[in-house]
């Protein structure tokens, strides 16, 4: 699981039948948290707004977090973050 930040949405009006229906955010994952990737698309069913820090899960876990195991998704913002604490912004 990852910490990132939401820094805008994706529009898709076409797209793989599961997936109708379902929001997508981009996130950027904090800096200690990068690794290869610089932003991530990640499903989004619990309604995080940009600007918000999200724990996003990725691979099987994200498909199992938000209920859909037989869709093709990768990553889902899982949570909320209220209060970062000591984690690198």
């Amino acid at each position: 699981m990852i910490v990132g930040k939401v820094t805008g949405s994706i529009v898709s009006t076409r797209k793989q039948d599961n997936l109708i229906g379902n929001k997508f955010m981009i996130v950027e994952p904090i800096s200690s948290m990068k690794g290869s990737n610089a932003q991530v698309v990640a499903i989004d069913n619990i309604g995080a707004g940009i600007g918000e820090y999200v724990l996003v899960a990725q691979g099987s876990a994200a498909r199992i977090g938000c209920g859909m195991q037989d869709s093709p998704i990768d990553a889902a913002i899982v949570g909320i973050i209220d209060d970062i604490g000591k984690l690198e912004k």
